[in-house]
């Protein structure tokens, strides 16, 4: 899989702006807008009220709209990448069936915070008319979780506790895509509570299974 400098940079380096607390709070305030409005129906001065800046200082930072859209966006997947799939501190110290149980919590953990589940509706609602943001989105986040887990199953491979046959990005697709389960949809579509984390455990514990079922060592598809 090939990364986008938009991918690379947020993996290694800021998004290319002076991370000021002005800037932060006009964010903020955008976020708040967007959040209420839709990209569509917010405006450059509601966002400037709601950060408590003037239009003046809000332009100061931001060409457009579509700008501060696009920093939100980065600024929030960077904020999701640096809690999910925190692998290099545990891998090697944790058994493999411990270790996907704990990345899948982490991952579903943060999929599901009614915060990551707004910017995702917002970005699908402003996707066909701003594509370059839907493309970070993507890039910042499905993208990105693939590469990190591909990473870590590359490592278990060579080191003997998963047979791969595949692609490792298709396989930490699958994994990923596992530890979905039920849990994803009906926070997208029926605004319901946010699962416990007991039902996570669960979801997970299932998906590993599975996974291992097709991936783990020879005795484990047995």
């Amino acid at each position: 899989m090939t990364m986008s400098p938009q991918l690379q940079d947020l993996s290694t380096s800021d998004d290319g702006f002076a991370d000021t607390p002005k800037r932060r709070e006009i964010i903020d305030g955008a976020r708040q807008v967007f959040r209420a409005e839709g990209f569509d129906g917010a405006s450059m001065g509601q966002i400037a009220q709601a950060a408590g800046v003037s239009k003046g200082t809000l332009y100061v930072y931001f060409q457009s709209k579509e700008d501060l859209f696009h920093a939100l966006v980065v600024n929030d997947r960077r904020e999701a990448a640096e809690h999910m799939f925190q692998l290099k501190e545990q891998a090697g110290r944790l058994e493999t069936r411990e270790m996907l149980c704990q990345l899948g919590e982490s991952f579903i953990t943060m999929m599901v915070r009614p915060e990551h589940i707004a910017l995702v509706r917002m970005v699908m609602g402003a996707a066909e008319k701003l594509p370059h943001v839907g493309r970070t989105f993507y890039e910042t986040g499905p993208c990105l979780g693939i590469r990190r887990v591909s990473e870590y199953l590359a490592r278990e491979v060579e080191a003997g506790r998963l047979e791969i046959d595949c692609e490792l990005d298709l396989a930490a697709g699958h994994f990923l895509n596992l530890c979905q389960g039920n849990l994803i949809k009906p926070q997208f579509f029926c605004s319901e509570k946010p699962p416990s984390k007991e039902e996570i455990s669960s979801t997970v514990e299932s998906a590993v299974t599975v996974f291992l079922r097709a991936f783990g060592p020879s005795a484990e598809h047995s």
